[in-house]
């Protein structure tokens, strides 16, 4: 099975620079600093027409010494949308620890003879987000290198290791269909390595013929969703127009629309209704496709306290997982370790028990959790509060931190074109003095932007910064908005 990933010779490389930055350097007089800061800043924001009447927060801070050297509405509680992930990210490491790996068991209450295993086939997930058909696929084959060739009993799933609760509080019934609104399971499967789990890709291919329906493509395959098309496919100059939506509340994906004959494909990423179920059919797949031969049925139900471990599965580790979490905004990811800390601290994978583990983690950590409202561990709720002053405390703490390198890493570098380098900061401040100079979380929810993290001045200084933009009229405006503030700052 794929897990405990090697670093690279690049990964290696890229930490290395992290340690270096991280080293203490000679800066300039805040004071100076300071001034300079608040001039161009202010200017900016009050000649920018798409902040009025916005919220505007920012907080900058000189990171060797923690002092403000700009606030505005720095103490104002704003909504931080993808920045709460950073709260997320330094909870998580400290309280499991940047080596920390998921695990999935596959056990029996039966017993194997003459290839057949009589008795039930048992797969406890324990929250790997990571799982893949080639992982399902490993787990059939170390089965029949075990001798099984049939089971008497069922397939059953056990996803206990969490609650039932599939969606945060504040989830709205309209993103539920979307990939960054996925339910949350501890026994899932996700469709590539973005680790986007409980969902899949929906991809549509134009048809042989103009007026044909087009041909869709599950990745992985599946039987456990229904696929309606009523799309077609129309002459090379026609219009690009297809919509992929599931049902809300079912298994039924509708494909509506037209495809011209000459694009490749059009794909995306749906989250499916119950993603248990969906790993089990993944799994029952790989046995059929194994030469396993499945008397029983399919169900979920608890590991009973008899049962026999056969093989045991770990992922990567979680300073590798913080990749596609932080620079990538994986949502599914954060809400699994809010749960996963509930779980390992408190006994409880639920949204309570894993937001108490990280709001009392945050305060050891110097955050003024009184003025804090935390409901989620991705950010997508519109009542998750935060005063940027207190994203720049938090980020001014970690750096003292053993695990603070895995965490410099993990975040979005500004203008780097590699995927898993810059991600969603890789075609931002290009050709700028700040291009390369920025590692920080971007955020984005409807009327919210946000950018917080870390800038290199030309200078030599490392200045920390958080702001977090509310009430917008256009989300792409608030972006540009935020790479200006944050070339003013690489220039000092």
């Amino acid at each position: 099975m794929k897990k405990i990933l090697i670093l690279s010779i690049s990964t290696l490389f890229i930490l290395a620079i992290c340690s270096l930055i991280h080293s203490e350097r000679p800066h300039v007089q805040a004071t100076r600093e300071g001034i300079g800061i608040e001039q161009q800043l202010n200017k900016l924001i009050d000649s920018e027409s798409d902040l009025k009447g916005a919220l505007s927060g920012i907080s900058i801070r000189n990171a060797a010494t923690g002092e403000i050297l700009y606030s505005r509405m720095g103490d104002t509680r704003l909504k931080p949308a993808s920045n709460l992930k950073l709260f997320t990210a330094v909870a998580a490491l400290s309280v499991l620890g940047a080596d920390y790996t998921f695990s999935t068991e596959v056990l029996t209450d039966g017993e194997v003879k003459n290839k057949l295993l009589d008795g039930n086939l048992y797969v406890k997930g324990k929250g790997d987000p990571t799982l893949l058909k080639a992982d399902f696929d490993q787990m059939a084959r170390d089965l029949k290198t075990l001798g099984i060739n049939r089971i008497k009993g069922n397939l059953i799933g056990d996803d206990t290791w969490y609650d039932d609760i599939r969606h945060s509080r504040d989830m709205n019934w309209s993103d539920e269909t979307y990939y960054y609104g996925a339910q949350i399971s501890a026994l899932t499967a996700s469709p590539d390595e973005d680790y986007d789990a409980g969902t899949m890709i929906v991809e549509v291919k134009p048809g042989a013929d103009i007026g044909k329906k087009p041909s869709i493509v599950l990745h992985p395959r599946t039987k456990y969703v229904e696929i309606n098309n009523q799309a077609s496919t129309v002459e090379e100059d026609g219009e690009n127009k297809i919509t992929i939506k599931r049902v809300h509340g079912k298994n039924t994906i509708i494909v509506e629309g037209t495809i011209p004959k000459n694009v490749k494909s059009k794909k995306e990423w749906v989250a499916v209704w119950e993603p248990t179920p969906y790993a089990l059919d993944l799994f029952k797949q790989s046995l059929e496709e194994c030469g396993i031969h499945l008397e029983g049925s399919v169900k979920t139900a608890s590991t009973p306290m008899n049962a026999q471990v056969l093989k045991k599965y770990q992922s990567q580790p979680l300073s590798e997982l913080l990749l596609p979490f932080m620079k990538l905004s994986n949502n599914t990811l954060g809400e699994i370790l809010v749960k996963e800390m509930g779980k390992v601290a408190k006994g409880e994978g639920s949204w309570d028990k894993g937001l108490e583990v990280l709001t009392s983690e945050l305060t050891k950590l110097g955050v003024n959790t009184d003025t804090i409202e935390l409901r989620d561990g991705s950010g997508i709720s519109h009542i998750n509060l935060v005063p940027p002053n207190e994203i720049t405390s938090l980020l001014f703490s970690v750096q003292k931190e053993a695990w603070f390198d895995h965490f410099l890493y993990s975040l979005p570098v500004s203008g780097s074109p590699e995927r898993m380098i810059g991600g969603t900061l890789r075609n931002r401040m290009l050709n700028s003095p700040a291009q390369w100079q920025v590692r920080a979380k971007t955020g984005t929810i409807a009327s919210v932007s946000s950018l917080s993290g870390f800038v290199e001045t030309m200078s030599g200084e490392r200045l920390i910064f958080s702001i977090i933009l509310n009430n917008l009229m256009n989300d792409a405006k608030g972006k540009m908005i935020e790479d200006k503030i944050a070339v003013i700052l690489a220039e000092q």
